[in-house]
């Protein structure tokens, strides 16, 4: 099996991202499967190009992206992406698309594919916090995690794909008081379990993930 598993480069004026820092530290083999990674440009369009050339060369039957989630205390397993680009910022070139759709003709939203809630335990068996996330915003992140659901639903590009957020790393937060971070180490630990639950579970688990708001 391979897994391709991406990462988003800085930005917002941050140095590093967190989401690529942990990624590049993934082992090349978990359980059986070949990990294969991929940086992602934090750019609307350009992501998705660069992470279809990505599936085009290194052809996975799973893809996992990750990406930060500056001000989140857990590892947060996406659950559904939206049509939808409304930036607060701008992007590393400079865009700032709102209320744009991400494919003119595509649904309005895609679920994950892989097995959320599975995914949330496995990492959540090594202490480390996780939980669902039901909004992966509007930003990149989002805007990257749709494009690859489409392109699963419209062309089988890979068999199965989804998103999850990490929070900050210390480094990053010395300058943002009362700001959550998590330890790189653990980060990584945490993604090594993801993808262990990913392998391990064809179907997802019948358990409660949801939220009151």
């Amino acid at each position: 099996m391979k897994i391709l598993v991406t990462g988003f480069d800085p930005f917002e004026k941050e140095s590093i991202n967190p989401a690529w820092e942990g990624v590049k530290l993934l082992p090349s083999r978990i359980n059986e499967a070949e990990i294969f990674k991929l940086q992602i440009p934090t750019i609307f369009n350009e992501s998705i190009k660069v992470l279809l050339d990505g599936i085009e060369k290194y052809k996975p039957e799973i893809v996992l992206c990750i990406g930060q989630a500056g001000g989140r205390f857990d590892i947060t397993v996406e659950r559904i992406a939206i049509n939808l680009n409304d930036a607060r910022i701008k992007d590393n070139k400079g865009n700032q698309p709102i209320d744009s759709k991400i494919y003119e003709y595509g649904d309005n939203a895609y679920f994950s594919s892989l097995p959320i809630k599975a995914i949330v335990e496995y990492i959540k068996n090594e202490n480390i916090p996780a939980s669902i996330s039901n909004s992966a915003g509007t930003f990149v992140c989002n805007h990257l995690m749709y494009g690859l659901l489409y392109n699963i639903d419209k062309y089988s590009v890979t068999k199965k794909g989804g998103f999850i957020h990490v929070p900050y790393i210390p480094k990053q937060v010395l300058d943002k008081p009362n700001t959550p971070s998590m330890d790189l180490n653990l980060i990584v630990k945490g993604l090594e379990a993801a993808i262990r639950g990913i392998i391990e579970n064809d179907q997802d688990m019948k358990i409660t993930g949801g939220k009151e708001f």
